[in-house]
Formats: C-alpha cells, structure tokens, sequence
C-alpha cells in the first residue's frame, strides 16, 4: 500500500536492521517514510554478519533468552515479549527465507546469510511506498528544528518530518556505517549518553613469542572458560595479541568490565571440560616411556598443540604430579591485560540510556524523536540476542510514533508456520 499524499512523513535515520523494521511498520500503516543513511546502501552491517552464518535469533526458554540481558532485561522484555523469537522467525518466513534451528539452539535463514532476506525485505519496502536517501549523513537540528543531512555533494539537505526514529547503530565496525558521532549531536541536546566501549570482543594478553608466531589464528576447540563464577563452554581463537571467539564473546561484558576497573582479569581454561580431574588425573599417572611432554599430553590428556602451548605460557616448567598436572589442565590461568578495540569489536555497549525515553521509546527532551536498536544502552552476547533485540526495539519504536501520531497499528508479524511451531 503506497502512502497517501496527506500521510504523516517519517524521517528513519540509519538504515540497519533497526531503521528497516520500523520503515516497513510504518509502510503498513501508510505513512510517508523516508529512510536517510550516509552509506551508499542499506544493511551492510546486517551482510556482514550474514558471512558466517545470519544467526537470527535462538530458541532457548525465553525466560533463560531474556536473561540474556542482564541489566537492561526490565526495559528489553516487553518490547521482545511483543516481538518474540517465534515472530521474527515468522516475518523471515514471510521474506521467502525458511529457517531452522542449529545444533546449539541458534536460529538462522536456511539459505545461511543475509543478501536474500535483504533483498526480498527491500523489495517489500519498495511495495510499501519507503523512500531512501543514501549517502546522507546526519548533522542534527538547525533553529527551525528540522533535521539536516549532508548529501554526497556535500550539500545541506533539510527536512521536517511529524516524527522521526534515530537507529543510527553503536560504534562498532565504522567502516560499515555506524560510527557513533550521533553521540555528540544528542549531548548538545542535552540527552545523556553512556560512553560507548566495546562489547563482544576480542582481548589483549602479553603471549610469548613462541604463541605469537606459531599458534596465532589456531582455535581451541571443546574448551570451558571460567570467570567470576561464570562457566561457558565453546571455543575460542589465539590471535597474536590475545584471545577472542564465541565462549570468550559470552564473557566479554564481565571481562571487560574487570580491567576497566582494576587493569587485568584472570580467566581460567579448562581444556578438557569432558573429563572430571578425576578421570583425567587417572590418564596421567601413567608411564612416560621416554615420550616427550608434548607426546604424553596429547597421548594421555589429548591435548591439541595449542593446548600444550597454553599450558607452557601458564607454566613454562609443566607439574610432573598426575594431580597437579591436571589441576592445570582444568584450569589454565590466563591473565587479560586489554580489549580489542571498538571499531573490530562485534557490537557496543552505552548509548542512549532508557531513563532518557518514555515507555513508547521517544526522547522526554525532544518529543517525536524516538530511538531503536544499538543506540540504546543495552548489550547481549552473541547467539541471536543482538538482532532480536534490534528488530524488537525498532518495531517498538514505530508503535510508539504511530501511537504519538494516533494511527491504528498494521499488524506486522505472521502466524508462525507449523514447522516453526514444531522446531
């Protein structure tokens, strides 16, 4: 349904999956939406995490999937309760994009990344009447209040709109679009905004030259991270100033917070989390025969190469004892001395906090502005919960401004198929 000519305009600032969401909403309901981001094209950041696999969202009890979100689980549950995993899986559905769910709980689209479901949304976007204009950055509000861009020309472009969404992203991966300025504009405006640091990320730890040279980009498979009481099992990667991957991702938040306040953290490596101390003390009190340590831990323990190398860095002089031997393999000291840096980091954390927005997510000091996905100060772990959250916030937006503009609302989920009921 195109707008009418007298329909309300909509300005959608940033063109992720957050400003997208809300522009279809808002299409259903027939307004006039304009979608500004400075990129040539929309969703990059959304391709980018299609590459290995677009992990939608994850089918675990949503009691246990809204924990995910630790601090921010009273103002993220209503919105994901109105647009919970099975909606999103059925609006992907809807695209055309079948889903499934993984061995680990993880959802994605069958086809395993994000160009199809980007171009059958686009397309559904272009039926709905939304207009884009790209290459736009956002300057903020002249005196008259109206919005103003910078086009590709680099000239001032001005626009009035009844109401307007900012989804303009964190400041994690700039090169893709989001690169935090918006921050300053809101300060000016006097909204606070939480400073915005790394969330998901890789850390920094002073490896030997040994582990730098050789095991850089080797994966520890089948490991267990602990740290602060919190266990996490998966995998993780050596990089050649640190450590980063999935188990070490689901840590990141507590890790991070750990050396801003102190300087360092000291996580622990079980490299054989299948095995009690027990069983695996039993298969190093065996006869060495002449094998080399290297030989006899990946014979007895079965170890991997980089799994010795790790033990080595915590202890250079490996424990002969079967006992304390395999002490040390439950539970390798590793001791994080930084993070990666924001722009290689998955996702941000800070933004806009949610004491700064009423219920319907508008800005109390700027009424008709409203704000969705990553600008929001909230973060999860990797698993699905990034871009449920995302696309819950921004279609919660978009309620909001239809509700302020008192338009009834387009219904936008589908009934779930039955094979997603099933799964």
């Amino acid at each position: 349904m195109l707008p009418s000519p007298t329909a309300p305009e909509v300005a959608i600032i940033g063109g992720g999956p957050a400003g997208l969401i809300a522009a279809e909403v808002l299409g259903r309901a027939g307004l006039t939406v304009t979608v500004y981001d400075r990129m040539p094209s929309v969703g990059r950041k959304l391709l980018m995490a299609g590459r290995g696999g677009l992990n939608l969202t994850h089918s675990e009890d949503f009691a246990r999937f809204v924990a995910r979100y630790a601090e921010a689980r009273p103002q993220l549950e209503p919105l994901i309760t109105a647009f919970a995993p099975a909606d999103l899986r059925a609006w992907c559905e809807g695209l055309g994009q079948e889903t499934f769910v993984g061995s680990s709980g993880r959802v994605f689209p069958k086809a395993f990344k994000a160009s199809p479901l980007l171009r059958a949304w686009l397309q559904r976007l272009e039926g709905l009447g939304v207009r884009f204009a790209l290459r736009h950055r956002w300057q903020g509000w002249d005196d008259e209040e109206r919005l103003i861009f910078t086009d590709a020309a680099g000239e001032p472009v001005r626009a009035k709109p009844d109401a307007t969404i900012l989804a303009l992203g964190g400041a994690s991966w700039p090169r893709l679009g989001s690169d935090g300025s918006w921050a300053s504009l809101l300060a000016q405006r006097g909204i606070a905004v939480s400073p915005l640091r790394p969330a998901n990320m890789g850390f920094t730890c002073p490896w030997s030259e040994i582990m730098r040279s050789r095991f850089a980009g080797e994966p520890l498979k089948r490991i267990a991270l602990t740290f602060a009481d919190t266990v996490v099992k998966g995998e993780a990667i050596v990089t050649q100033d640190g450590i980063e991957g999935g188990a070490v991702y689901a840590l990141s938040a507590k890790l991070r917070d750990a050396i801003d306040e102190t300087g360092s953290a000291l996580l622990h490596v079980d490299l054989r989390p299948d095995l009690p101390q027990e069983v695996l003390q039993r298969k190093l009190d065996t006869p060495r025969k002449g094998q080399s340590a290297s030989t006899f831990l990946r014979k007895s323990a079965g170890l991997s190469p980089v799994g010795i190398a790790l033990l080595r860095e915590a202890s250079p002089a490996l424990p002969v004892e079967p006992e304390a031997l395999a002490r040390l393999i439950k539970a390798v000291p590793l001791r994080l001395t930084g993070t990666k840096s924001l722009d290689r980091a998955i996702s941000s954390a800070g933004g806009v906090p949610f004491s700064e927005l009423d219920e319907h997510l508008m800005l109390r000091r700027l009424p008709g502005v409203f704000v969705a996905g990553e600008m929001l100060d909230w973060e999860a772990p990797t698993g699905g919960y990034l871009l449920q959250a995302t696309f819950a916030t921004g279609i919660a937006a978009a309620r909001g401004v239809l509700a302020s503009l008192r338009i009834p609302d387009a219904a936008l989920t589908l009934e779930p198929s039955s094979a997603t009921r099933q799964t």
